[in-house]
């Protein structure tokens, strides 16, 4: 039995080759990890040498999406309907709060109580408000979101020295995100690894892929392992 972190196989599955993807991250590279439960950005040192250096204090930005799309009445999970409506939206229609959190940690409740009281505000002048804009809304949050994610990484890459910058985990399949990090890769000359859309959200790869390079360092797990729901990658 071989014992595998979620959050470090998500960052394993790029070394998930076949025939037309063969290049892979060469060591240390910084991986932003981001999902519905986590928000990280990692140095990763090694296969199992990884040291996350910022992390949400509070809520994901997965969660972020899905609860705006709570608030406007779209379907779970919201990131990729939100997505979706971003791409015909206006990114800056409507503003949002973007906290100002020191070092390289990030903070998304503000942000979501900024989204609730606009849409609050908004709905008592106009109760077709979402409605009318929900577009807008979209793209507006979308952007917002985005903003906050690479304002750090780009903070991170500089403050390591580290140019080969890749993103995992369930929030890594967004567009928006995908632009982002291209833009930014050409603008700060990052090598840029995302992974496929299919090995974005969670997937049996991925588990497979740690669990190879577990089995070739020769580290099995003992019949008294017990699952943990949520832990840093430090620990």
């Amino acid at each position: 039995m071989v014992e595998i972190d979620h959050m470090n196989a998500h960052i394993l599955v790029h070394f998930a080759t076949d025939d037309t993807h063969t290049e892979v991250p060469d060591f240390p590279f910084l991986c932003l990890t981001v999902s519905g439960g986590h928000t990280q950005i990692v140095v990763v040192k090694d296969y199992f040498d990884m040291e996350v250096i910022g992390k949400t204090i509070d809520d994901a930005a997965g969660e972020a999406f899905d609860k705006t799309a709570k608030i406007l009445g779209l379907p779970y999970p919201g990131g990729p309907v939100i997505d979706k409506l971003a791409k015909v939206g206006n990114p800056n229609a409507f503003s949002f709060a973007k906290p100002q959190i020191p070092d390289l940690d990030y903070s998304f409740s503000g942000l979501k109580t900024s989204i609730l009281y606009t849409v609050r505000d908004n709905l008592k002048l106009n109760p077709n408000f979402i409605e009318e804009n929900k577009a807008d809304l979209c793209a507006s949050v979308q952007k917002t979101i985005i903003d906050i994610l690479m304002n750090k990484l780009v903070k991170a890459s500089k403050q390591t020295g580290i140019k080969t910058v890749a993103i995992a985990g369930g929030v890594s399949a967004n567009s928006g995100l995908h632009d982002a990090m291209l833009a930014m890769g050409e603008k700060y000359h990052w090598k840029v690894f995302i992974p496929r859309l299919s090995y974005s959200t969670d997937n049996a790869a991925m588990v497979a892929v740690a669990g190879y390079f577990k089995f070739l360092k020769g580290e099995f797990a003992s019949q008294d392992l017990v699952p943990y729901a949520r832990q840093s990658l430090n620990q």
